[in-house]
């Protein structure tokens, strides 16, 4: 656990995705050099950094690595068996791991590195003023991740099957949504391949 909550504050949880098999990198994406650490961690830095309650981690079939990774980090593991049937999987494994008092939870990526602290923030900053079901970045005019859920919506996070992640959720309440813009395209890059991870660093690696 990041920090206590307020007692007069709902408290607001993260959830890094981070069990996925990387099938399109050929290797282990939650462990690639970032800034001179496993990209997990640097996902894991992030949502700290945001002031977040509580942040858990689901880890998958590299268990051991991600763990080692974020060894001295204050997250929770949450081992997801099930990884290799697909990311509902792991949304599943995340929320049910939350602890009873989480009112909300911001829905993490392990693979988009770009996104920011400020970003997280904000997002909680939305829900705390108006506690929308659910609040999503739109970055230049595409929404994106991470999206933040409202307790609300875990039974229907919970219902998700197969190899999918959120956007079911989000495309059947669009009504419920708060979208919260920003200028900046960047958060929007993904990890997923070398060629991606090549761009990526470049990116980092500019002034």
């Amino acid at each position: 656990m990041n920090k206590s909550a307020h007692p007069d504050r709902p408290a607001i949880a993260g959830i890094i995705l981070a069990a996925g098999t990387s099938s399109r990198m050929g290797r282990s994406k939650q462990l690639l050099d970032w800034g001179g650490r496993p990209l997990v961690r640097a996902i894991a830095e992030t949502a700290l950094a945001a002031g977040l309650d509580e942040v858990i981690v689901v880890i998958g079939s590299i268990a051991g690595e991600v763990g080692a990774a974020l060894a001295d980090l204050p997250v929770r593991l949450a081992p997801n068996p099930l990884a290799a049937a697909g990311q509902s999987t792991s949304l599943r494994a995340g929320i049910a791991a939350l602890s009873p008092k989480v009112a909300a939870a911001v829905i993490l990526l392990a693979d988009q590195p770009f996104v920011t602290a400020a970003i997280i923030e904000a997002l909680v900053r939305a829900w705390r003023d108006r506690y929308a079901p659910i609040v999503a970045p739109v970055f230049a005019g595409t929404r994106g991740n991470p999206v933040l859920f409202d307790r609300s919506m875990f039974a229907e996070l919970l219902a998700i099957e197969g190899d999918q992640g959120a956007r079911s959720i989000i495309a059947s309440n669009l009504a419920r949504v708060h979208s919260v813009h920003f200028d900046n395209k960047r958060p929007l890059l993904d990890i997923d391949t070398p060629e991606a991870y090549a761009y990526a660093r470049g990116l980092l690696e500019s002034p």
